[in-house]
């Protein structure tokens, strides 16, 4: 898989070449490459944003970079191009395992007060948003979506950890535990030392139902419905 980014902060994404997304783009398993839209701007200053038409604060991302940049990286437009917006439609695990069957995924991050409708019209296939919540710009959106489809490229983590987490099965994530088997005064529940692996998946999901109905009973109407 390969994910161009195209953002006005550039440096703002060394998180990526780290830990498992790093190892992951060191041995060729993802390709992720970051775009400076000023790089594309035809203005003398190198300038991107302007003030909107109609008043109002802030200032507004200009569409000529961000179009070029687009074209640049994607011309003939076969990859599927994301708008951090929150606006757009909320990133779910589903999408996740939707988006991962596209080869090349273009991202373009706005800032300041958004980006020029046109641009959006013309160039972008969908907005998505990873909460109902406000940001100073689509990076960090960026960033959660691409380590979200990073961690389903083949390779990238053990198949079994991901039928195991959160959202897979549409429950919580059971609780874990490692050694020492008992830490101030605390002991791990004695089923996951019995080495009944029977028992140990029962309790496992019997835990998750539990979590699920106690943190985000919404997810279990959901799979009522």
């Amino acid at each position: 898989m390969k994910v161009d980014i195209l953002t006005l902060f550039p440096e703002m994404f060394t998180p990526l070449e780290e830990s498992i997304i790093g190892r992951a783009k060191e041995s060729g398993k993802i390709e992720i490459n970051v775009y400076n839209i000023r790089d594309y701007s035809k203005n003398k200053h190198k300038n991107c944003d302007d003030y909107p038409f109609g008043g109002g604060a802030g200032m507004v991302m200009t569409p000529q970079p961000i179009a070029d940049a687009i074209k640049a990286v994607d011309p003939d437009h076969k990859a599927k191009r994301i708008f951090t917006s929150p606006k757009g439609s909320t990133f779910t695990q589903k999408r996740v395992k939707d988006l991962i069957e596209a080869e090349h995924i273009v991202i373009l991050c706005g800032h300041y007060e958004g980006v020029d409708q046109r641009v959006i019209d013309k160039y972008i296939d969908e907005e998505i948003s990873i909460g109902d919540f406000v940001l100073t710009g689509g990076e960090l959106p960026a960033m959660v979506i691409t380590d979200c489809l990073a961690r389903y490229v083949d390779g990238v983590i053990s198949s079994e950890s991901l039928m195991e987490e959160s959202f897979s099965s549409g429950l919580l994530e059971y609780p874990q535990y490692t050694r020492p088997q008992e830490f101030e005064g605390m002991k791990v529940p004695s089923v996951l030392v019995s080495g009944n692996h029977a028992e140990v998946d029962k309790w496992r999901y019997n835990e998750s139902v539990r979590i699920t109905k106690e943190k985000r009973p919404d997810l279990l109407d959901k799979e009522s419905k």
